[in-house]
């Protein structure tokens, strides 16, 4: 018979095998539902946002071409978890842009921490203590702050988070840990490192200097653009989250890194360079605007590899 599973995510929550994903218009819980859901041990239920369409049609279409079932939900909403019979929920669901973050702190609070609350909560309710049914809540790098030039994160590594946003993520992570000590609850945490792939939102790095680059428009790099991050292939990072659903140790915390560490102006000229080899031969380094550096920038991510 397959496993129930509830992905959840900010945004919307699907279903696999039945497990549910909240958030499955972002580009991991995307990637997530439409890499997996052909496996015979998951039967997939998407939970749609209200605003999903606005917020990034690509992915809508690419949800709907898998003709899932979809419904409206709330974290809170214990009717559904029963009704559909979870048994176990990935929880993707995050507000994750940090300017964002910096500009409607409050929004991150609502939506990371209080929406993770809640949504711990329902299962608590659904499940009752004690339960062999799993919760992993999918987590971000960016909660243990910045590295030097040397060193990586490990899982062991405190967190010590300088943004709105990867505070509202640590804060989150603590209560799915609350949950597990306080009320028995099996829980694993995996924190990923900086993700790219096929319909990514295109506030992020990667979509944003690729159509900007296409368009001819100013190329926005931070400061001096020195600042590193460890780049992860989005269907990579979706086979670690199936590893971990399935064969997790229960209570553990999982980092999941490319070993692919890169400054953002590398990334920046590298796109520039294919746009010109491959689409079109005007563009140019000219298009790039350093602009003043975004506030508490951290300087390097790197996960142990």
């Amino acid at each position: 018979m397959p496993k129930r599973f509830y992905h959840a995510h900010v945004l919307p929550i699907f279903n696999y095998g039945v497990r549910i994903d909240s958030g499955s218009v972002g580009v991991n819980s995307s990637e997530f539902f439409s890499s997996f859901n052909t496996d015979v041990q998951y039967r997939p239920i998407v939970f749609p946002p209200m605003d999903a369409q606005k917020r990034n049609n690509n992915i809508v279409m690419k949800l709907t071409n898998t003709n899932p079932m979809n419904e409206r939900i709330k974290f809170s909403d214990c009717k559904k978890l029963k009704k559909y019979e979870i048994d176990a929920v990935v929880h993707f669901a995050a507000e994750s842009h940090v300017d964002n973050s910096i500009k409607r702190p409050l929004t991150f609070t609502e939506t990371n921490v209080m929406g993770t609350h809640a949504l711990l909560e329902a299962c608590k309710q659904v499940w009752g203590e004690g339960s062999p049914n799993k919760f992993v809540h999918v987590s971000t790098d960016e909660v243990f702050g910045s590295l030097g030039d040397e060193g990586f994160f490990m899982e062991t590594t405190p967190l010590c988070p300088h943004s709105p946003y990867s505070a509202s993520k640590a804060s989150a992570d603590m209560f799915v840990q609350a949950f597990a000590d306080t009320y028995k609850m099996p829980i694993n945490i995996t924190r990923c490192s900086n993700n790219y792939g096929p319909y990514q939102f295109p506030e992020k790095l990667i979509p944003l200097i690729f159509n900007n680059t296409c368009a001819h428009k100013n190329l926005p790099v931070y400061g001096d653009g020195m600042n590193i991050r460890d780049w992860l292939y989005v269907k990579d990072h979706c086979k670690a989250i199936d590893m971990v659903i399935n064969a997790g140790r229960l209570g553990e915390v999982y980092n999941v890194g490319g070993h692919n560490e890169r400054p953002n102006i590398f990334i920046v000229k590298t796109i520039i360079d294919y746009v010109k080899t491959r689409l079109d031969d005007t563009v140019s380094e000219e298009l790039i605007k350093y602009v003043a550096d975004r506030k508490g920038h951290d300087r390097r991510y790197g996960i142990d590899p």
